[in-house]
């Protein structure tokens, strides 16, 4: 079945949110000169018809946490069931099924060691039909998490960014954001809509509608909560999703790492433990598009040595939003 087709006002839309996930209906028509109703009823249609969605999603630095890339080898019946299992634990994101069908990849959120060792020591070692497993944990972040995928929206120009960014964007602080008690409640709503109102926020954490709204505020001025865009990257004309696993020399990581987080194709980066030490993952066009970014985006680098690639066959989670 060919992918749905998405027009100018539909991008714009979806940059708009990638901007600023919570901005108000009115301000983002404001902004692209058109009625509140026309986006409301653009959103919620691709809402409704599972083409995009709105996630809050938890900056696991902020809180102390360690993120970890796992890679599981898994026989090939069993890598839908157990990719879907993964995809609906709270504390995993971009769970997917890489090219062959026997291997999939996902990030982890460990809040304690314990965490770390019930999941990777544990519960997948003695998982049936889990026949390998590695874990690289997450050193530095260079492209995705809070700064999203900007490679994604390219609609709106300067002066359009600028009317619809955050009105308080997050302060740089410095020490652990603590979560109090109900806030799990709220993150979880957050999770499954993002946008969602604070009349809902409330019925689903027992505040008032004033406590939610202050709560989330704070944690998204304190740089613990952010909103992220949930679409397709088909729905986009990236027909090609691949994830990519450098070895770079020590002294030229960084640069490099910088460099990529800079590239449109470029959806996360980040360096890693790990017999390889730099993890991307990309959307280009297509097949001849990727090669061309591996050979001119990647090649060009100084100091990379070697690459492994994977394309992406199937995702059962982009972001931390569960699987409806």
């Amino acid at each position: 079945m060919a992918a749905p087709v998405l027009d100018e006002l539909d991008r714009a839309i979806i940059h708009a949110l990638h901007v600023d996930g919570r901005a108000p209906f009115s301000r983002i028509a404001s902004v692209l000169r058109v009625s509140d109703q026309t986006v409301a009823r653009r959103y919620r249609r691709l809402r409704s018809d599972g083409l995009l969605n709105v996630v809050g999603q938890l900056e696991a630095r902020r809180l102390g946490w360690v993120q970890w890339f796992v890679r599981i080898q898994v026989t090939p019946d069993s890598a839908i069931p157990i990719a879907d299992a993964l995809a609906r634990r709270p504390d995993t994101s971009w769970v997917s099924l890489t090219s062959g069908g026997t291997q999939i990849v996902s990030v982890v959120q460990a809040r304690s060691p314990h965490e770390r060792d019930a999941l990777l020591l544990g519960k997948l070692p003695r998982t049936p039909r889990v026949v390998g497993l590695t874990a690289h944990c997450l050193l530095r972040v260079f492209a995705g998490g809070p700064t999203g995928w900007h490679g994604r929206a390219n609609s709106l120009g300067a002066e359009q960014i600028a009317e619809l960014s955050p009105r308080h964007p997050p302060q740089a602080q410095h020490g652990r954001v603590l979560l109090e008690e109900g806030d799990e409640r709220l993150l979880a709503a957050l999770a499954r809509d993002g946008r969602a109102g604070y009349p809902e926020l409330a019925r689903a954490t027992g505040w008032s509608e004033m406590t939610a709204k202050r709560r989330l505020e704070h944690l998204r001025g304190c740089g613990a909560l952010f909103f992220d865009v949930d679409v397709d990257p088909l729905l986009l004309g990236f027909e090609m999703v691949a994830m990519l696993w450098l070895t770079v020399e020590p002294s030229a990581l960084r640069c490099a790492a910088e460099a990529i987080a800079a590239h449109p194709e470029v959806a996360f980066a980040a360096a890693t433990t790990g017999p390889t030490n730099l993890l991307v993952f990309v959307a280009c066009h297509d097949a001849e598009a990727l090669y061309d970014y591996l050979e001119g985006g990647i090649g060009s680098l100084p100091g990379v040595r070697q690459i492994e690639s994977a394309p992406v066959i199937r995702n059962s989670k982009r972001a931390g939003a569960p699987p409806v």
